[in-house]
């Protein structure tokens, strides 16, 4: 969508198109998310676009923010909130949920409405429940704005490691065993939802991965080595989530691949390879996002393991019916055969991240992906599609 498309009245010069960079959210991935926001924030073409930045706080007041990316970095091993740059502690931020209006208005108790002007496509660098699953995305469906990424199911498909497994062996895609504990069997009866965990070690060895089944970023991950840690696992899952995923572990590589909407369709980046990261015990939160342990891209692989993992990449962005980006997490196993881990509809976006390092790899520059993320956003309607 150009700039010319846009509705103007005769008397109005033509404007650039409005984009509402939304972050934060209620979700364990709140700081994270205030990271990505900075690196796109700076990324965004001033020239082609207008910007309105808008936090989601822990509570999940929507607030206007102060257009600062150098202040949602990580210092001292700290994450940023949105509080922290909020305009104001009582104002909100009000989206009309009305397809015929577009306009952004602004409140704060005691005082009159002030509109904020119309946006043209909202992009939400939000992680987690709350905001990568579905939920906000059903919103801006409602209010008839386009967004960046992945629509409501596929967002929620994508936000739900169950369902999400489900969706690939339906597809004939590969994954790894896996079983799920639901807060109604954990309440119900504690001793048979903990031996469904001891039987899947006893069917596949230790250790075991203990993670919530919705939420990302590596955040209540605990890596089980035998019996006596599996308590203290399951609690920290359930400080997230409610609903806990355990997966055996398979002994191969981790490959990740990203895939990216074209005007043609969706195409893969070359991959990458996570290797073992030396101060932890696997590629968790700390090792990603604190200590910021390097991928290998693009990965060493033959150039058949290559073309496997990228068609595949692309099987998974369709099976979930996804749209923008997508980043495809594998392992290469000792046998040769790619068995899917997850997809993640909106990945970690800082320039250090691996989707934006593979598609820089790919010949794509971090901010020619950003801008490429919005027009893909402003080419598609609301709405079935």
């Amino acid at each position: 969508m150009s700039t010319e498309n846009l509705p103007q009245s005769p008397d109005q010069p033509q404007r650039k198109p409005r984009v509402a960079v939304v972050f934060g959210g209620r979700s364990s991935e709140h700081g994270i998310s205030m990271v990505t926001a900075g690196a796109v924030l700076r990324a965004i073409d001033r020239t082609k676009y207008d910007v309105l930045p808008i936090g989601i706080t822990q509570s999940g007041r929507w607030v206007l923010t102060a257009d600062e990316p150098d202040r949602m970095a990580i210092t001292e091993r700290r994450t940023p909130n949105v509080e922290q740059l909020a305009e104001s502690s009582e104002g909100g931020v009000v989206l009309p949920v009305d397809p015929a209006n577009r306009e952004v208005v602004y409140t704060e108790p005691g005082s009159v409405p002030k509109a904020l002007g119309e946006i043209d496509v909202v992009f939400p660098v939000l992680h987690g429940p709350y905001g990568e699953d579905g939920t906000l995305q059903g919103l801006l469906e409602l209010s008839g704005v386009p967004y960046v990424g992945s629509g409501v199911l596929a967002s929620a498909v994508g936000q739900d490691k169950e369902y999400m497994k489900r969706v690939f062996t339906s597809f004939g895609l590969k994954v790894g065993p896996y079983a799920v504990i639901r807060p109604r069997e954990w309440e119900q009866d504690e001793s048979a939802a903990r031996k469904k965990i001891i039987d899947l070690a006893g069917d596949h060895g230790w250790p075991l991965f203990v993670k919530p089944a919705r939420a990302g970023s590596s955040i209540g991950i605990t890596k089980v080595e035998d019996l006596s840690g599996l308590d203290d696992a399951i609690a920290e899952a359930q400080r997230h989530d409610p609903k806990i995923l355990v997966e055996a572990a398979l002994r191969g590589r981790e490959i990740e691949c990203g895939v990216l909407e074209f005007e043609d369709g969706p195409r893969a980046s070359v991959p990458a390879e996570i290797p073992p990261p030396d101060a932890h015990a696997y590629y968790d939160f700390e090792a990603k996002y604190i200590d910021s342990t390097p991928g290998i891209v693009p990965a060493p692989l033959t150039p058949e393991e290559t073309a496997d993992v990228q068609r595949l990449a692309v099987d998974a962005y369709e099976a979930a019916s996804c749209e923008g980006l997508v980043r495809a997490d594998f392992f290469l196993t000792e046998d040769g055969e790619f068995v899917i881990n997850e997809i993640n509809t909106m990945p970690g976006f800082t320039p250090i991240s691996m989707y934006p390092q593979m598609w820089q790899a790919s010949g794509i520059g971090y901010a020619d992906l950003v801008d490429r993320l919005i027009e893909a956003a402003l080419r598609r309607s609301t709405g079935l599609r």
